[in-house]
């Protein structure tokens, strides 16, 4: 509270970050079942809040990254494929 009081430009609260951290909490409940050793739901995760912070649609980019997988067999086509 007193560096809130010393410094005026400091949040009261920390909403910014539990929103960013809500649908992952949510989706933790639902992968606790997928019962997967590879950690598909994870990394599946991982593409879709990495597409958002690109800013890039979440499903436009897992359509064309689905589509241009099994095509891409370099390292190069690979990182063509990133959302950054």
């Amino acid at each position: 509270m007193i560096r809130y009081l010393d410094g005026g430009q400091l949040n009261i609260d920390n909403n910014r970050a539990e929103r960013a951290v809500k649908p992952f909490v949510i989706g933790h409940k639902a992968w606790l079942f997928a019962n997967t050793r590879t950690g598909a739901s994870a990394a599946l995760y991982g593409q879709v809040e990495t597409a958002k912070i690109n800013g890039l649609g979440p499903y436009h980019y897992l359509t064309h990254l689905f589509e241009q997988l099994p095509t891409a067999n370099t390292p190069e086509a690979l990182a063509k494929l990133l959302p950054y």
